[in-house]
C-alpha cells in the first residue's frame, strides 16, 4: 500500500463530497449505484459538476442497449460554452488559462480573457468565410495554444473537429482526413524536436494538394517567418484560398455560441492506424462534457486552482482530455517538444517552473526516469498520472520515493475519450494496480465463453452497459455495421475493448497488454506487459519487443509451444552476449515462469512504436510471417517511420 485516503476525504474532495450527496460512505457502493442507476447517476453528475443545458434533456437514457444507445435525447448544449465559462468570473477572467511552453518558440500565456476574445476572432473569421453546423475544420498542429483556440471557436459555431500532429508522415494525415472532408485547414510551418528544426512545408503542400474539399488554409508561423510566408503566397491559384493566423485572430464582437443536439458532433478522433486505414470515431458533445466533467472533477480531483499538466501531442486522445482541464476552470499547461531533451529532467523542471499540481506523462516515461536515476526537482505535484501502457510496481514505487504523491494510473482509450478504470480519492493506491473501476464504466473480465470472470481470472475488458462518451458512430458508417464489428462482434450487447485485464475482488485491476498481442504457449496465456517489467528492468536494456509465432498446425490443434522470440534495444553501453541473455532467461524463468522463457534473443536497433507510444507487436509479427511491412502499418503513423524495416529484412533473410 502506497497511498490512503485521507480522513477527511468525504470533505476535501469532490469525490468525497459527491458520495456523501448521494447518500454514501464507500466507493464501492457509489460505483455500484453509478452502474446499477445510470440515469439517476448521470442526472446526479451533471448537476453536481455544473453542466451548462440549453435545453434540458427530455431523458437522459434512450435505448440503454448497446449500440444504439442515445444518452440526453432533447438537450442542447455546447463544448465551448463550458470550456469558456471560467471567462465570466470576474475573479479568474485576468489568471491564466493557458500556460505553453516549447522548444520552438518562447514561453507564453494566454488569460481567461485573452482566450475568449481569440475564440470569438477565430469563430467570427471562420463564419465569414462560410464554416456552419457540420462543416468539418481540419489541424496539422502541435500542442500550442493556437490549437486550442482553433478547436474552441469551431466547436462553438457547431463544426466537426480533427487534428493530426505536425509528426505525422503525409499518408497518416490524408488516410484521415480524406475521409472526413474537412472544409477548413489550420496548419504548421514546422517545429523543433530537441535541437532539431523540422521543416513541414513540403508535407503541408502534399496534404493539400491530396484534399479536394478545402477552400481555406489558414498558417501558423511557428518555426520561422519564411517558411510560413511561403505556404501563405505559395500553391496553386486554383487551389484553397491561404490565410495567416494573424489575420484570422483579430479583433472581434462578443462570441455567439451555437446551442447543438448532445450527441452532434464535436469532434472525430481517429484509431491508431497500424494495421489499416484509422477508424474515424466520432464523439458528440453531450457525452463528452458529461464524462470530462465527471472523470476531472471527481477522479482526478481538479479544481480552478489547479495548474494540470499531461504530455501529448495532438494526434493522441489525451490532448482532449487535458484541453479538458478547462472544463473545470482549471490552468491547463501545454508543452511542445521532446520530453527526452536535453534530458529527462525536462518535464520535471516544467512542472516546478509552472507550479503544476496535476501532472500526467505515460508509464514508459516514468519507468526510463526511474532506469536513468531521476531525482524530479522539488514541486508542487499533489497527483501523476500515468497512462499509455500499463505502469510496472517499480514505477508506483519510483513516484512514492521521489515525491511522495500518489500515481492516479489510468486506462482507456480513444475509443471513448476517457478511461474505464483508474483511481479515485476515496480509493487506496497499490503498487503495480490500477485502483478501481470508474464511476459508470460496468467494467468486467470475460472468459471466452462471455461469461464473467471469478476475481484472480485474466480475460477480456468489457463494458456491459453504455457510457455517454462512446462514440456516437464512425464517420461514413452509415448503417452502423463498423462500429458493430469494431466492438459488438464478439460479445454481443456488450463492448469488448481488446485489452487483456485481471480484477482482484476489491475491484483493482491489473491490464496485462492487448489481447491481440497476448502470446499463447500451448494453450497459456502470456500478458506482454509481464514480459516488459522483467526485460526492461535491466539497465542494459532501453526497450523490448516480444512475439510468438506459432507452430504450423497451431488452428487445428496439432502444434507444439511455438517460438518465442525477444527483441532488445539496448541502452547506449549495452552488450547483448550470452552473459546478459542468460540473466534475462532466469530473471523471466524466476519472476514469471519457464513458458515466459523465450526461444531467441535478439537485439534489435528499434522498437516499432505508433506515434503515441504503442509497441506494434501484432504488426511485426505479421512481417516476421511475411507480410510486407507496408501492408501491415502505416509508416506515417510510427515514432520512427523506419522501424520496421529491420524485421522485414530480417523476414527476408529467415529460410522457410
Amino acid at each position: 500500500m502506497l497511498w490512503t485516503p485521507p480522513d477527511d476525504v468525504m470533505a476535501s474532495t469532490a469525490m468525497g463530497r459527491f458520495a456523501a450527496a448521494n447518500g454514501f460512505e464507500r466507493y464501492e457502493d457509489l460505483h455500484a449505484w453509478s452502474i446499477e442507476d445510470l440515469p439517476g447517476f448521470w442526472n446526479a453528475v451533471t448537476t453536481a459538476c455544473g453542466i451548462r443545458w440549453h435545453t434540458e434533456p427530455t431523458v437522459t437514457l434512450e435505448h440503454p442497449e448497446m449500440p444504439g444507445t442515445r444518452w440526453f435525447a432533447g438537450g442542447t448544449l455546447n463544448y465551448a460554452d463550458h470550456a469558456l465559462a471560467a471567462c465570466r468570473d470576474p475573479d479568474l477572467v485576468d489568471h491564466p488559462a493557458i500556460i505553453a511552453r516549447s522548444q520552438t518558440r518562447p514561453p507564453s500565456e494566454l488569460t481567461w480573457r485573452d482566450l475568449v476574445q481569440q475564440v470569438a476572432a477565430t469563430a467570427a473569421w471562420l463564419r465569414d468565410v462560410g464554416v456552419g453546423e457540420g462543416d468539418r475544420v481540419g489541424a496539422y498542429l502541435p500542442n500550442i495554444p493556437e490549437t486550442i483556440v482553433a478547436f474552441l471557436a469551431t466547436a462553438s459555431i457547431g463544426a466537426i473537429w480533427s487534428s493530426c500532429a505536425p509528426e505525422f508522415g503525409i499518408r497518416s494525415v490524408v488516410d484521415r482526413f480524406a475521409q472526413i472532408e474537412p472544409a477548413i485547414l489550420f496548419v504548421v510551418d514546422g517545429y523543433r524536436y530537441g535541437s532539431k528544426d523540422v521543416d513541414r512545408g513540403e508535407h503541408v503542400e502534399a496534404i493539400i494538394a491530396a484534399l479536394p474539399s478545402l477552400r481555406h488554409v489558414v498558417v501558423v508561423s511557428y518555426l520561422d517567418g519564411v517558411g510560413a510566408d511561403a505556404l501563405v503566397t505559395g500553391g496553386a491559384s486554383a487551389g484553397p484560398a491561404r490565410h495567416r493566423w494573424d489575420e484570422v485572430a483579430t479583433e472581434a464582437p462578443t462570441l455567439g455560441i451555437v446551442a447543438v443536439a448532445a450527441d452532434h458532433p464535436l469532434y472525430v478522433l481517429f484509431s491508431s492506424g497500424t494495421t489499416g486505414l484509422p477508424k474515424a470515431i466520432v464523439h458528440g458533445h453531450g457525452g463528452v462534457v458529461a464524462e470530462h466533467l465527471k472523470v476531472l472533477t471527481l477522479h482526478q480531483d481538479l479544481r480552478r486552482d489547479d495548474r494540470f499538466f499531461w504530455f501529448t501531442t495532438t494526434g493522441w486522445m489525451m490532448w482532449n482530455y487535458l484541453v479538458s482541464g478547462l472544463l473545470v476552470g482549471s490552468t491547463i499547461v501545454v508543452f511542445d517538444g521532446d520530453p527526452g531533451a536535453p534530458d529527462l529532467n525536462t518535464l520535471w523542471n516544467l512542472a516546478a517552473e509552472t507550479e503544476c499540481t496535476i501532472f500526467g506523462v505515460s508509464a514508459p516515461f516514468l519507468m526510463s526516469c526511474r532506469k536513468a536515476g531521476i531525482e524530479p526537482v522539488a514541486s508542487t505535484i499533489r497527483c501523476v498520472g500515468s497512462t499509455g501502457a500499463p505502469l510496472p510496481a517499480d514505477g508506483f514505487r519510483w513516484v512514492d520515493d521521489e515525491l511522495g504523491v500518489p500515481v492516479s494510473s489510468i486506462a482507456g482509450g480513444t475509443d471513448v475519450a476517457t478511461a474505464f478504470v483508474g483511481s479515485s480519492p476515496m480509493v487506496p493506491v497499490r503498487a503495480g494496480e490500477i485502483s478501481c473501476r470508474l464511476l459508470g464504466c460496468a467494467v468486467e473480465a470475460f472468459d471466452p465463453a462471455g461469461e464473467r470472470c471469478p476475481p484472480g481470472e485474466t480475460g477480456e475488458l468489457v463494458v456491459t452497459k453504455p457510457m455517454p462518451s462512446m462514440p456516437v458512430g464512425f464517420w461514413g458508417d452509415a448503417d452502423g455495421s463498423k462500429l458493430r464489428a469494431a466492438y459488438f462482434d464478439d460479445f454481443p450487447g456488450v463492448w469488448r475493448h481488446g485489452d487483456w485485464v485481471t480484477f482482484d475482488d476489491d475491484g483493482s485491476c491489473i491490464i496485462t497488454g492487448r489481447s491481440d498481442a497476448t502470446l499463447n504457449r500451448g494453450g497459456v496465456r502470456l500478458g506482454t506487459s509481464d514480459f516488459y517489467a522483467v526485460v526492461e528492468g535491466f539497465d542494459e536494456v532501453a526497450d523490448s519487443l516480444v512475439v510468438h509465432l506459432d507452430d504450423e498446425g497451431h488452428d487445428t490443434g496439432g502444434a507444439g509451444l511455438g517460438t518465442l522470440l525477444l527483441y532488445v534495444q539496448l541502452a547506449a553501453d549495452g552488450a547483448l552476449d550470452d552473459e546478459l541473455a542468460s540473466r534475462i532467461r532466469t530473471a523471466l524463468r524466476t519472476e514469471l515462469s519457464p513458458r515466459h522463457v523465450p526461444d531467441r534473443i535478439e537485439a534489435t536497433p528499434s522498437v516499432p512504436r505508433t506515434l503515441s507510444g504503442k509497441k506494434l507487436e501484432v504488426p511485426v509479427k505479421r512481417i516476421l510471417q511475411g507480410a510486407r511491412a507496408d501492408d501491415v502499418a502505416a509508416r506515417g503513423a510510427l515514432a520512427d517511420p523506419g522501424a520496421l524495416d529491420w524485421y522485414a529484412a530480417k523476414a527476408a533473410s529467415t529460410p522457410g
